[in-house]
């Protein structure tokens, strides 16, 4: 790939019963720092219950994120389409890519919560097929001024049309989510769209399930008649970066346990397989595992050109917002990863490093030069001294 891009996935992840205010200002705060950063994406996630998770509407908190950024583009990571009037989805998400300017984006799933699915009386099989039909209208909606009739055994829709046409041509990415089964992928490719591989890094059955989707996305894409581009194929993946190891082991004492309980012992979703009984333990998982990269920026790059070469190539890696480190820590280690793995990915870290060998291989002949240089001016001057007495 060409030029690999960087963000964010925002769940969030936060401690129950800490400030829920201050932390959603603490949210807005790191995608401010990532726009100035140079980060590409940030993904916000929708979620209704189990206390972590504490952001109700993407939309609502990409609408605050947009007026306090400049560049980065933002995505709904995920909207629970299931949950959702597929017609008013639509309609929110073209509303904000006009209020952006073209910086917004979908992604959509089942839900990953049963306890969010089980308050409005869905279990995850019917998100599952809810997803696929309330999809078919959202793409209808974009890409047809037709009329969409039809009844989702959730909601009517009778002769619905969008009364705005997206700001974006023809409209704003779209992307489905993915753990480990075929479900996104076989969305994605049926529609020519994105792929959100959120549990690409945190089972085994993730990761190995990569090369896997994107031979699913091919097949349904020619199946339909549709095409898919690796370039919106992203990859989620949790790091946390520090100028040494011992550094980024000291930083996640801050939080990583209480992340590793949330999908041990809190969140019903077992395909986020966690393992580790004490500190050390949850750090050799993660970087033992392939899970993702505690260390340094080494580390960092390391895992990033695993990925790419398991999935052969990809469009963007989001990281993974998990809170292991305190704020200031945070916002360090994504500072490491602007400066020294995202140039590793995105063509400019050669052309520096090339320049240098450059003069490197040729310093002794133009010191040389610069010598007589030197040598002939003072000879010259001392000449014109001599002439003036």
């Amino acid at each position: 790939m060409s030029r690999l891009r960087f963000g964010i996935f925002l769940a969030p992840f936060h401690p129950a019963g800490e400030n829920p205010t201050l932390a959603l200002q603490r949210d807005l705060r790191l995608i401010q720092h990532l726009d100035e950063c140079g980060y590409d994406e940030a993904w916000i996630g929708e979620h209704h219950s189990a206390g972590s998770e504490i952001i109700a509407s993407p939309e609502i908190f990409i609408a605050a994120a947009a007026e306090r950024t400049k560049n980065i583009r933002l995505g709904t990571g995920v909207t629970s389409l299931s949950y959702h009037n597929p017609l008013w989805v639509a309609e929110r998400m073209v509303l904000l890519d006009h209020l952006t300017k073209g910086r917004v984006m979908l992604g959509v799933g089942p839900g990953s919560l049963p306890t969010d699915s089980a308050m409005i009386g869905l279990n995850p099989t019917q998100t599952r097929e809810l997803l696929e039909t309330n999809l078919d209208v959202v793409m209808q909606l974009l890409t047809s001024d037709e009329p969409v009739t039809v009844d989702t055994g959730t909601h009517k829709l009778v002769d619905a049309r969008l009364h705005l046409r997206p700001y974006s041509v023809p409209h704003f990415d779209v992307s489905v989510a993915a753990v480990a089964s075929p479900t996104g992928p076989r969305l994605a490719g049926r529609h020519g769209v994105g792929l959100l591989s959120i549990g690409a890094t945190l089972s085994a059955d993730g990761f190995d399930a990569l090369a896997h989707h994107w031979n699913v996305m091919e097949e349904r894409a020619a199946t339909f008649g549709t095409t898919v581009d690796r370039e919106k194929w992203r990859l989620v993946g949790p790091m946390h970066i520090a100028e040494t190891r011992e550094q980024a082991y000291r930083d996640v004492e801050h939080g990583i346990e209480q992340w590793f309980n949330y999908f041990k012992k809190v969140a019903a979703f077992p395909q986020m397989a966690v393992d580790g009984g004490n500190l050390r333990e949850m750090i050799d998982f993660i970087n033992g595992a392939g899970i993702g990269a505690i260390g340094t920026p080494d580390d960092a790059r390391a895992q990033v050109q695993r990925l790419v070469d398991q999935s052969g190539g990809f469009g963007a890696m989001l990281l993974m917002a998990h809170e292991w480190a305190n704020p200031e820590a945070t916002r360090r280690s994504f500072e490491l990863i602007a400066q020294h793995v995202m140039p590793e990915f995105q063509g400019q870290a050669w052309p520096t490093r090339n320049a240098k060998q450059r003069a490197m291989d040729t310093r002794a002949g133009h010191s040389e030069q610069q010598n007589q240089a030197v040598a002939h001016m003072t000879e010259k001057y001392q000449k014109e001294l001599a002439n003036k007495d």
